[in-house]
């Protein structure tokens, strides 16, 4: 007798390598979930487990080319919440440092853990992981984008009274990875963004053409002033990033940019400013600004543990 029970398909892997992969609905039922997350815990220890306990028994293994604080304490404070356990692996201490492929590593990995998050330089190798690995890959930075940062700017934004649709926000500075990724939200949450960069900083064509093509107005000007004035958001990174050569010619290059008082006053009033951190304070943004009260730096760091629980329950499929 022929066995006609039709075979199981197994669901697409759902990787998190920039913000397209989960699109505009995507991202928005990670903010919602991560602010009901966050309600829910008001006044809770930090590592007391979620009441559902959405991810119990699961283990998200966390690769470390590039060093981190709030990547690598979000994402296990992240796991422990929701009720799993993570194990960091770096090139330091792992094969991946004696030059094993990523090929393997992604095989590997898939058989030990159910997620993999990986911080490296190169974008091409966590394309290179995704192809190879069977469990969700999740991008905790490269040199091309930092969706998940992002997550918890927007995050960050919606708390502090700022709707997304037709919101201006500025970027100062170098036209880096994080920009990259805020212009790719722009374009799937409809605001616009003005960019002040020094020539020859410029950020990729391909994400300034991204936002432009969903209809989104992109103004890039090497006039900060320009950019400032009238911005809901004032946005800024450190001007020289992990492992970039040529620093004192850039930092050169982006005195222009630094935001400081007289900058903000530029902005609307109510205008919040954010920065990733590690900030360089005297650097790309002053002491007065940063420890100001238009400052929500500290805000934002917090959400990155939000912000990371609502991108793994993306992945593992219990969102959007």
């Amino acid at each position: 007798m022929t066995d006609t029970t039709p075979l199981e398909v197994a669901p697409a892997v759902r990787n998190f390598l920039d913000l397209s992969d989960a699109g505009g609905d995507g991202i928005a039922a990670m903010i919602n979930n991560a602010q009901d997350r966050k309600r829910a815990r008001r006044g809770w220890p930090k590592g007391r487990v979620d009441t559902d306990q959405p991810l119990a028994g699961h283990v998200l293994a966390m690769v470390f080319e590039k060093s981190s604080t709030r990547t690598r304490a979000s994402f296990d404070i992240a796991m422990r919440q929701l009720g799993g356990t993570a194990l960091v692996l770096d090139a330091a201490t792992t094969q991946l440092g004696r030059g094993e492929s990523i090929a393997d590593t992604a095989r590997v990995l898939s058989r030990m853990a159910d997620a993999i998050m990986v911080r490296t330089d190169d974008h091409a190798k966590i394309e290179e992981m995704a192809h190879h690995a069977h469990v969700p890959i999740i991008n905790g930075l490269t040199d091309r984008s930092h969706p998940c940062q992002i997550v918890a700017d927007l995050l960050t934004m919606i708390e502090h009274r700022k709707a997304l649709p037709g919101l201006e926000v500025a970027w100062f500075g170098d036209g880096n990875n994080v920009l990259h990724s805020i212009l790719e939200a722009a374009a799937l949450m409809k605001f616009n963004v003005r960019v002040a960069t020094p020539k020859g900083y410029e950020p990729s064509g391909e994400f300034v053409g991204m936002a432009r093509d969903a209809g989104c107005s992109v103004t890039l000007t090497d006039d900060a002033s320009t950019a400032a004035a009238g911005a809901d958001v004032i946005v800024t990174d450190t001007w020289v990033s992990m492992g970039q050569d040529h620093a004192a010619a850039k930092l050169d290059a982006m005195q222009p940019y630094r935001v400081d008082s007289a900058l903000m006053a530029k902005a609307k009033s109510d205008a919040v400013f954010l920065h990733c951190l590690p900030a360089h304070v005297g650097d790309e943004v002053s002491g007065e600004v940063f420890e100001g009260p238009q400052s929500v730096v500290f805000d934002e760091a917090e959400n990155r543990i939000h912000a990371q629980k609502s991108i793994l329950l993306w992945c593992f499929g219990k969102l959007g």
